[in-house]
């Protein structure tokens, strides 16, 4: 996933509309697992903006200070974490008819190398980071 919306999260739309891989769920969306309470990044598909933006378009965007932060990065050493995030309902990721669960060991995604794994345990402001 690398980037999450915390419940500091106004659903104002301002993130969703700068999301250049369509991530960002609303919370109207019967797929966001925080359905009427707050927005959602779709973890199996946000890519941080890698190749996009020098800084995550959603946390540029996003007028509420704290909202967006940073989680672990969707890849295989972390494939445990979003399988377990998943059990618990923190995440709600996307299954596929043929080959499953979209866990990282299906597809990794790109993710900013730069930020350390302190700051992404520690869920920091995205924007803190730049």
């Amino acid at each position: 996933m690398a980037v999450m919306i915390t419940d500091a999260c106004i659903n104002c739309d301002a993130c969703a509309p700068e999301c250049p891989v369509a991530a960002i769920l609303s919370d109207d969306n019967e797929k966001n697992p925080y359905e009427g309470v707050k927005f959602y990044v779709r973890p199996e598909s946000c890519v941080e903006c890698v190749s996009h933006a020098d800084t995550p378009r959603c946390a540029e965007a996003c007028p509420t200070e704290g909202s967006i932060v940073w989680d672990m990065p969707f890849t295989v050493e972390f494939n445990d974490y979003y399988a377990s995030g998943h059990e618990k309902g923190v995440y709600q990721i996307r299954e596929h008819k043929k080959k499953g669960l979209m866990l990282p060991e299906m597809k990794e995604q790109a993710f900013m190398a730069e930020i350390s794994i302190d700051a992404r345990t520690s869920h920091v402001n995205v924007m803190d980071s730049f």
